[in-house]
């Protein structure tokens, strides 16, 4: 499983983050961290960098909206929200022209269609209503413009998905667990470290978009980092089974249909 968030939709998720605000920030920022650095980084200035108002939902002590900011191209405003105190607190030390709110993801203090960049990475499966996050995000979200969204595949990285060695039958695969069960497990990601993660099937995070004309636009699975796949047993299996999702969004209302003209008979 990927890095977990800075942040979180639950009621706790300011305190927890809290507690843990110096181990986010050694552990995963100013490259200690390589999938962060090697992969979540470039895409997510790849995706976003041509925005110009951009709002970090989940942002941490911003370290993705301060590589947004540090982009080449036009002169943006970057807005990082995050419920945790402390690692805004962090966010503010190390400066690079991010506007810190404290604030969750379900309830956005921002004007309609007001951003058209908007990232959430690795927090809304943190959420507790994670609807209401993506209704927000969409709320927000001027016409034309990019919602990214970064999640632990669905798919591949939920509860009881992963390597089997089977020695029985002398075989080697990928089980994938019960994709479409949804369930929040807490896991110790480190020593004393214990994050609540929720998996949902794509369902959850696709349709709530697609019914406010927020729809997909491109999906990006890409390969495990080669700093992942030291000691594995199988490595070319392995290199075949993404990590994270990225999925584009972007606001395009749907055509309106116009109805028939009705010519009265007889006159």
């Amino acid at each position: 499983m990927s890095p977990p968030a800075p942040g979180s939709g639950f009621p706790s998720g300011g305190p927890l983050w809290d507690a843990h605000a110096g181990w986010w920030k050694a552990t995963y920022t100013e490259g200690a961290d390589p999938e962060y650095a090697g992969e979540i980084i470039p895409l997510v200035v790849a995706e976003l960098s041509g925005s110009r108002r951009i709002l970090d939902i989940g942002c941490g002590e911003g370290q993705l909206s301060r590589a947004l900011a540090a982009a080449p191209g036009p002169v943006r405003e970057l807005f990082g929200i995050d419920p945790s105190l402390a690692q805004l607190r962090n966010g503010v030390e190390r400066g690079g022209g991010v506007r810190f709110l404290q604030a969750a993801g379900e309830e956005l203090p921002f004007a309609n269609r007001s951003f058209d960049g908007i990232l959430c990475c690795l927090a809304i499966e943190h959420a507790d209503e994670p609807e209401r996050v993506l209704e927000e995000a969409a709320r927000l979200l001027a016409p034309g413009g990019r919602f990214l969204l970064l999640v632990n595949h669905p798919m591949y990285q939920g509860p009881d998905s992963g390597f089997i060695d089977d020695q029985v039958l002398s075989e080697r695969y990928w089980r994938v667990g019960a994709y479409l069960t949804e369930v929040v497990n807490v896991e110790e990601v480190d020593a004393g470290v214990k994050i609540p993660f929720a998996h949902r099937p794509l369902s959850r995070y696709l349709n709530p978009l697609a019914a406010r004309d927020v729809l997909l636009t491109a999906m990006y699975e890409p390969p495990p980092l080669e700093e992942f796949l030291s000691g594995s047993l199988d490595p070319a299996l392995e290199a075949a089974i993404p990590r994270l999702l990225a999925m584009r969004f972007e606001l395009r209302p749907a055509p309106r249909r116009r109805g028939r003209r009705t010519v009265a008979s007889g006159g």
